[in-house]
């Protein structure tokens, strides 16, 4: 895939803007303290975390891969996990790009159409979605007490600043020429490309109804609940591996997963600076210092960053390799 100038200056610029938020995040705190934190970690309980982390991987693919089936693509387990893992190490690389870039690993290993791929894991993503805000919501009436002085001095009170200096009737025109150049786009497209245009059409359209096909939707939604469980298990493994955060709860775990799920939203590679400003003002609610919800930040974002590094090129050598050997059979 060849990229634009402008791609890698908005890559790079999402880059440097997360470097900035972790600046930003470490600046004017005792950064001898957070390395001693991060030397004397327990290794095996940040082991443990990767273990549980990896669970999610692979559970992730067994339920992507029912998505497939129910529409008639009976594609291998190791396949799609091989494409999970990857996409995971392309998204390390460039923000969104591994959504994409598993698709073509499927297009390559089983010859399933990139975008019936595509709309497979848009649905996915949607579940995920509704799954992450279900659980804002339930830490929001369970722990509102802790989380509503964040919310509301952090994203209330910018959101409401912010709504203030709109020019409404400004934002109306930008809407109504944005949709005419949409409508105008779709037009030029299906008039130059309709054959083309309605092919990826019927391919969006047929990853979309994986979902409303499948047979074991109870096998779905109990892979999707372990897929979380295992990510707020990993963070909660991650708390042994230091002193100061050993003793925090489950209740604990799931409120920094959920920071750092809409951390990891931003598009920025691997989501570094949010992810560890989100998860250490999460531990902050929890009486722990930033300092101390930083240096625990970077233990777990470390850990998987590492994990996917190897888990990713291991993946990435068995798909070339097993490509490598049907091209000899060939």
């Amino acid at each position: 895939m060849i990229f634009s100038l402008k791609s890698v200056l908005k890559y790079l610029i999402l880059f440097f803007v997360g470097v900035g938020i972790l600046y930003l995040a470490f600046k004017g705190q005792d950064l001898n303290g957070i390395w001693l934190e991060i030397k004397n970690a327990k290794i095996h309980w940040v082991m443990a975390s990767c273990v549980s982390l990896w669970m999610a991987h692979v559970l992730r693919a067994a339920r992507w891969r029912m998505l497939y089936q129910s529409i008639n693509y009976k594609v291998g387990f190791w396949h799609t996990y091989h494409a999970v893992i990857i996409g995971y190490l392309a998204n390390l690389a460039l923000p969104r790009f591994g959504e994409i870039g598993r698709c073509s690993i499927m297009l390559r290993t089983e010859k399933v159409p990139m975008f019936s791929s595509i709309g497979t894991v848009i649905t996915e993503r949607l579940i995920d979605v509704l799954i992450l805000f279900s659980g804002g919501v339930f830490m929001l009436v369970f722990q509102y007490n802790l989380v509503s002085g964040f919310i509301y001095n952090n994203l209330y009170l910018n959101f409401a600043l912010k709504l203030r200096s709109l020019n409404y009737l400004s934002l109306i025109g930008i809407g109504l020429v944005l949709m005419f150049f949409l409508f105008l786009m779709i037009y030029f497209i299906k008039k130059k490309l309709s054959k083309k245009f309605l092919r990826i059409l019927a391919g969006l359209k047929q990853g979309f109804n994986s979902y409303g096909k499948l047979k074991n939707k109870a096998l779905f939604m109990l892979y999707t609940f372990g897929i979380w469980f295992f990510y707020c298990l990993s963070m909660y493994l991650a708390f042994s591996s230091i002193q100061i955060t050993s003793n925090l709860g489950f209740n604990a775990a799931f409120t920094a997963l959920v920071f750092s799920s809409f951390a990891m939203v931003a598009p920025v590679q691997g989501g570094i600076g949010v992810f560890h400003w989100m998860v250490a003002q999460s531990l902050v609610l929890y009486s722990l210092s930033f300092k101390d919800g930083l240096a625990y930040a970077t233990i777990i974002h470390s850990s998987q960053i590492l994990l996917t590094l190897i888990l990713g090129s291991l993946s990435l050598l068995a798909v070339l390799t097993k490509k490598q050997k049907v091209t000899k059979a060939v």
